[in-house]
């Protein structure tokens, strides 16, 4: 089976800043995801997690090593067509933009035509389609403006799953949702890629969360791989202790039995 994204030795670099540091760099990272696959990436600030997301969506490109779209090198790939197969929905929702939800969702059909000025009958049925799925169908004429973060955060799935991607990156995708939305999200994010075959990648803060929905974590830091493999796996107290540099406790949850992380504070309470 083809790979929906593979990244072959990729290494990357930011110009040396103006204190004359060493700049970030991605180290000789390798991973890749399967069809119907839920993989988490996972790391502390800094561990290179954002600018991953950039490369496999070709706002930045590698330096060294390759990265492959369902097997063809994103290199040779237009923006459109990247598009196309990867949509991204960022951790920062929008604000201050002068549309309605139905407006922002129909802007994810426009890697289809980027040439056509006005939507199609399908384009419509498809954003009508989307914001079901994600629940914002009864605010399709509501101004962004108006909306909460939870709100406006569905509105950005929505057009990203308009997009009618392969391959779905959510970028902290319940940073701004409450206990219930988040439960939402999470029963959504399982069913996309279970009956859809959507290929996700989940880079998130929450390892609890990434634990849970994932089929496989890869854990970074410093800009290089640090573990892969299952949650089980991956979620081993030492290595988790070595990333965050903080004590942990690693359990099974009550229900699911997958691993869960809490950190032992340092006054012991």
């Amino acid at each position: 089976m083809t790979p929906l994204c593979e990244f072959r030795h990729v290494g990357f670099a930011y110009p040396v800043g103006a204190h004359g540091r060493p700049p970030f760099e991605i180290r000789d990272l390798s991973f890749s995801l399967a069809p119907g696959e839920v993989l988490g990436l996972i790391g502390p600030n800094a561990a290179g997690k954002t600018t991953v997301i950039r490369l496999l969506s070709r706002v930045l490109d590698p330096s060294r090593g390759e990265i492959f779209l369902a097997g063809r090198p994103a290199s040779r790939l237009g923006r459109a067509a990247v598009a196309r197969q990867v949509a991204v929905v960022p951790q920062d929702v929008p604000q201050g933009f002068p549309y309605t939800v139905e407006q922002l969702v129909l802007m994810g059909r426009f890697p289809h035509a980027p040439g056509r000025f006005f939507e199609s009958r399908e384009d419509l049925e498809i954003a009508r389609e989307v914001m079901a799925i994600t629940g914002v169908e009864t605010l399709a004429a509501e101004a962004l403006d108006r909306l909460s973060g939870g709100e406006r955060q569905r509105v950005v799935l929505a057009r990203a799953l308009a997009q009618r991607p392969r391959l779905l990156v959510l970028d902290e995708p319940t940073a701004h949702l409450d206990l219930r939305y988040q439960a939402e999200c999470v029963a959504l994010l399982r069913r996309l890629h279970k009956d859809d075959g959507l290929g996700i990648l989940l880079v998130s803060h929450d390892l609890n969360m990434a634990a849970e929905v994932s089929d496989r974590l890869l854990l970074m830091a410093g800009g290089a791989a640090v573990s892969a493999g299952t949650p089980e796996d991956v979620m081993q107290e030492s290595v988790l202790e070595a990333v965050y540099s903080c004590r942990v406790v690693v359990d099974k949850h009550p229900a699911t039995r997958r691993p869960t992380v809490n950190v032992v504070w340092p006054d012991g309470r």
